[in-house]
């Protein structure tokens, strides 16, 4: 019998030019599908952080943040969010997803990073609870949203 031995997972980050790597996603790495225009736009904007994870080309999971500057204090990073398709799931991707996206934080000059999830997403917090990162626990806080287009509130 011949074991085959399956090609390791590449972890990426995006730029400008690589739209066409998200031409293949997996199921559920994303929210929504992507959006050419939306891609190409935060593809372009510094500041912006998207990594991928691809198995033999194919985009199985995601994470993205964006490095805030601010004028009183050091830059931080945020991680907005990331995503891995079921059938990739609990083999460590989203780790060597958050390494990166840390990493590129620490490249940056962020000293601190931060991120939420909602309480009962409790794989998401599995994952967070586990990292060797975390300055202590899980804090809670206030989220407010607001409607930005046309009739939206301001």
């Amino acid at each position: 019998m011949v074991k085959r031995t399956m090609p390791p997972i590449e972890i990426r980050r995006l730029g400008p030019g690589d739209e066409r790597l998200l031409d293949t996603v997996a199921p559920e790495v994303f929210d929504e599908a992507v959006d050419p225009a939306r891609l190409k736009a935060c593809l372009g904007s510094p500041g912006h952080l998207l990594f991928v994870a691809l198995d033999d080309g194919q985009v199985v999971a995601q994470a993205a943040g964006m490095i805030h500057r601010h004028v009183d204090k050091p830059s931080e990073l945020y991680v907005d969010e990331v995503g891995v398709s079921p059938a990739w799931q609990r083999r460590g991707i989203a780790n060597l997803l958050m390494d990166a996206v840390f990493a590129a934080g620490r490249e940056a000059g962020c000293e601190e990073a931060w991120l939420g999830t909602e309480p009962d997403n409790l794989p998401a917090r599995a994952l967070y609870d586990r990292r060797k990162e975390p300055a202590g626990p899980a804090e809670t806080f206030v989220m407010y949203l607001y409607e930005l287009g046309e009739g939206g509130s301001t």
